[in-house]
């Protein structure tokens, strides 16, 4: 009877959690994104449906001297999707799948689809994504839009992937835009931030599902480099990668998870290529990863457990397409007052230890409340104009709880600036999609080719049609430099 009792109360608790940090706390007459921070009034909300229609939206909001801000799912945190008084074209219902090409092994899909939605599409013919992001509920525009990476460590980033593309510009017109064909347009629009116009539809350069068996080590974290460059790397069988560093106290930037995916040519793929569901436990998931949020001893438990489920019960056997479809609604967060804030820093492996240890101590010194750090890999690829990978690069992908006060904001910002110097001195870089706490002056020692950049913007959409507030806190600086006497 007592375990009876104990199980309901458990039971009740976690929905209690679940519906507790699951419940919006915006005014919906306003728009904002994943971050929350800055909630503004729109024009209108439109969604995106026909070709047609997109056109027409586009020579009506220009006649009308509104602007144009791209959304998908909406989980960059700086604005990139939304501007005061404008139109919001929400693309996530422009979402079919045009064609599989099976022998070519490519997929043509309209930019609303998400990822999930590409998996399922291919996963009948043995084929698999090269890269994506490490979940699969964004949307394909989206993700291209910011040039996006995850787990595999042997296709680069996303740019990479992409054979072509049609683009509605400023003009109402629809290009097919490839590496020969509009070619100056490819590496502007692909982590272009919804900048240079509307992506219509993607043609992705697709690999093989493969069958993968998943090990984790647990290892120092001063041994992880060594372990990923002379081990990891030389490896073409590991096709995956993560790694996550410790924040519980006791082992505080001393531990790290390894985790590889490694082909295994032995097992049949029909045997294991059904898709499975990503979101099994959400709501004790949802209570285990606030603890994590509100206290020190959540912390502790957190990595006890990963460290026991992913190292003690290792050796899963999966196929590539199932690996890249990881659970996330476990952490949902939107409880008013506060929010987790996502920032991604890249670092050369060279000089990943001595950043690490930087980054360890102004996160003590400032307080901040980092819940999650994981590592990805990233291989040099400076196609994109806005290009991150300016070398082989170990991310670390940092979650912060942080309150949405203006006092907690400013705290946040001057700690990220803090972290961004750091960065700069490790002769790294940072993610764009976050939130804009970096300063102009660190953005532009960090993206030396911004000016570029935005002068390409200016030259494709000189009335400033497409518009969002990374343009705004990045973008007016060179403007006003040119508009100096």
């Amino acid at each position: 009877m007592k375990k009876t009792i104990v199980l309901l109360l458990l039971i009740g608790l976690c929905v209690f959690q679940y519906i507790r940090t699951s419940t919006p706390d915006q005014d919906p007459f306003t728009v904002t994104d994943y971050s929350r921070l800055h909630p503004v009034k729109v024009e209108r909300v439109v969604e995106g449906k026909e070709e047609e229609q997109l056109i027409s939206l586009v020579k009506d909001a220009k006649r009308k001297g509104l602007t144009l801000s791209i959304a998908g799912q909406r989980h960059s945190q700086g604005g990139h999707t939304y501007y005061k008084d404008g139109i919001v074209v929400d693309m996530t219902s422009y979402n079919k799948i045009i064609k599989v090409d099976q022998a070519a092994k490519q997929i043509t899909v309209q930019a609303g689809a998400t990822w999930e939605d590409v998996q399922k599409a291919i996963n009948r013919y043995g084929l698999s994504v090269r890269t994506m992001q490490s979940l699969n509920p964004f949307t394909i525009g989206g993700s291209i839009s910011i040039n996006a990476h995850g787990r595999d460590i042997r296709n680069g980033s996303l740019i990479s992937s992409v054979d072509s593309f049609r683009l509605l510009t400023a003009d109402a017109a629809i290009k097919n835009v490839s590496r020969t064909e509009n070619a100056e347009l490819f590496p502007l629009a692909l982590g272009g931030y919804g900048l240079f116009g509307i992506i219509l539809d993607v043609t992705l350069n697709l690999t093989e599902d493969e069958v993968y068996r998943e090990s984790t080590v647990l290892m120092d974290l001063n041994e992880y480099v060594d372990y990923f460059r002379d081990e990891v790397l030389p490896n073409p069988d590991i096709k995956l990668h993560i790694g996550r560093i410790s924040v519980a106290e006791d082992s505080y930037f001393t531990e790290a998870l390894a985790k590889n995916y490694t082909v295994d040519r032995s097992l049949s793929l029909s045997k294991y290529n059904k898709l499975e569901s990503n979101e099994k436990w959400v709501a004790p998931g949802k209570l285990l990863f606030n603890l994590n949020r509100s206290t020190e001893w959540g912390k502790k438990l957190q990595w006890n457990l990963q460290t026991y489920f992913f190292v003690e019960q290792s050796d899963k056997i999966m196929s590539r397409n199932n690996a890249m479809r990881a659970a996330y609604e476990f952490m949902e967060y939107s409880q008013p007052g506060a929010n987790d804030q996502l920032q991604e820093y890249f670092i050369p492996l060279n000089q990943f230890d001595s950043f690490a240890k930087r980054l360890s101590e102004i996160v003590k010194e400032d307080k901040l409340n980092l819940l999650n750090v994981t590592i990805r890999y990233v291989s040099k690829d400076e196609e994109a104009s806005l290009s991150y990978a300016k070398d082989d690069m170990l991310a670390l992908v940092c979650l912060f709880n942080a309150p949405l006060s203006e006092k907690g904001q400013q705290k946040m910002k001057e700690s990220v600036q803090r972290i961004i110097d750091e960065v700069i001195v490790h002769e790294g870089s940072y993610y764009l999609p976050y939130i804009a706490y970096p300063t102009v002056e660190q953005f532009q020692s960090i993206y030396p080719n911004y000016k570029t950049f935005f002068d390409q913007k200016r030259k494709y959409d000189n009335e400033g049609l497409f518009m969002n507030y990374f343009y705004e806190n990045y973008g007016s600086e060179p403007l006003r430099e040119e508009a100096a006497p």
